[in-house]
């Protein structure tokens, strides 16, 4: 019996489209309440449960006629839109049967970068737990755009485990466990368990998805197991067939041992949930202030700046000299202020234009070495 997964008491799982959906693309209600009734069953236990469910596209394709995934983001954004209202309607009524009210929760990266946008959505997943009901989060697809996308649900749903303060994060999918190479290859080998990256040497992780509904694979499944296990938030990954079985504690699929120390929550995002959206070049003293002595960047120090962002944005940090990204903040000065203030020190800056200039460019405590 694994003693991290029955000890669990807040769990995030997360199921793939292909696990929710027909081949043609509808909502498999056979697979939904199988799913239900296991959660069901976990959350009037008495322990808490995150359902981070994809396959709101997926279950609009069919209702829309339209044959299979569409790959421009307009008409995935219209399957979105008619799909996730059936998915949370059968979600509700599944649920209902176990006397547990769910909720929805869409999210887009905004939601866990900036900073009053994450105290929301944490504060919306506690009141949701608190009072007994049970989160359905997704991705907002409907308004997402491919600057804001978390791009795959594998990664939400371990920077949800992380919002949630989990104890477990369970990765269903149409695979089920982490294997040596393809599932097909006969000479391939089950990995029960995952304690470091050593583990993963020489493992083909490029296992697709069997469905063409989903976006994942495997190797967003490990990917999402790494963010979460350097939380400190361990992960089985498996078949959502062997839900049950997982969660009960069996050695089924494969469990992901989590790191020792959990890093701080909003820097964890920082890292893991943002894309930049442009970058600073730094000279040697503002590498060492920002890398060594953990120092806010200031003016002084940058030499060029690349991209188009506002403030508030997020942007590497980048070592001028090498060229390699040091650390990842959010920026304080929109893109086309920046180049008139380089080099110059904030209290030059402050007399020559006055005392909102003397702001850090990216203050310490809203930038992450990488």
């Amino acid at each position: 019996m694994r003693d991290v997964v029955t000890g669990a008491r807040r769990i995030v799982v997360k199921v793939g489209s292909s696990s929710l959906t027909t081949a043609a693309g509808g909502i498999d209600e056979q697979r939904i309440d199988a799913l239900v009734d296991t959660l069901g069953g976990l959350a009037t236990s008495g322990r808490e449960v995150v359902l981070v469910s994809s396959g709101a596209i997926a279950a609009g394709l069919s209702p829309l006629n339209l044959p299979r995934r569409p790959r421009d983001l307009a008409t995935q954004q219209a399957a979105a839109s008619v799909g996730q209202g059936l998915l949370m309607g059968r979600y509700t009524a599944g649920f209902a049967r176990h006397r547990i009210t769910v909720g929805q929760v869409l999210l887009t990266v905004d939601d866990v970068t900036r900073r009053a946008h994450y105290r929301n959505a944490y504060r919306t997943l506690r009141k949701l737990l608190d009072l007994g009901a049970l989160p359905i989060v997704n991705e907002n697809d409907t308004v997402a755009t491919e600057e804001i996308r978390f791009g795959d649900n594998d990664r939400l749903a371990a920077l949800v485990a992380a919002l949630a303060d989990a104890d477990l994060l369970v990765l269903l999918s149409d695979v089920d466990a982490l294997y040596t190479a393809s599932p097909s290859d006969p000479s391939s080998r089950r990995i029960s368990l995952v304690t470091d990256e050593s583990d993963l040497s020489g493992v083909s992780i490029s296992t697709p998805s069997k469905s063409g509904v989903g976006t994942g694979g495997m190797v967003t499944k490990v990917e999402a197991a790494r963010i979460a296990t350097g939380f400190g938030i361990p992960v089985v990954l498996t078949a959502a067939p062997l839900a049950a079985r997982a969660l009960a504690g069996e050695d089924v699929g494969t469990l992901f041992q989590a790191a020792s120390s959990r890093p701080a929550a909003r820097l964890f995002w920082l890292a893991n949930a943002t894309s930049p959206r442009g970058r600073l070049h730094l000279d040697a003293g503002a590498v060492a202030a920002v890398v060594a002595r953990r120092k806010s960047l200031l003016p002084a120090g940058i030499t060029a700046v690349d991209g188009s962002f506002a403030a508030g944005d997020p942007v590497d940090l980048v070592d001028a000299g090498s060229g390699t990204p040091v650390a990842r903040g959010l920026v304080n000065y929109d893109a086309v202020e920046l180049p008139a203030l380089l080099g110059r020190s904030t209290h030059e800056l402050s007399a020559a234009l006055g005392p909102g200039y003397e702001r850090e460019v990216v203050h310490r405590d809203d930038l992450v070495l990488l």
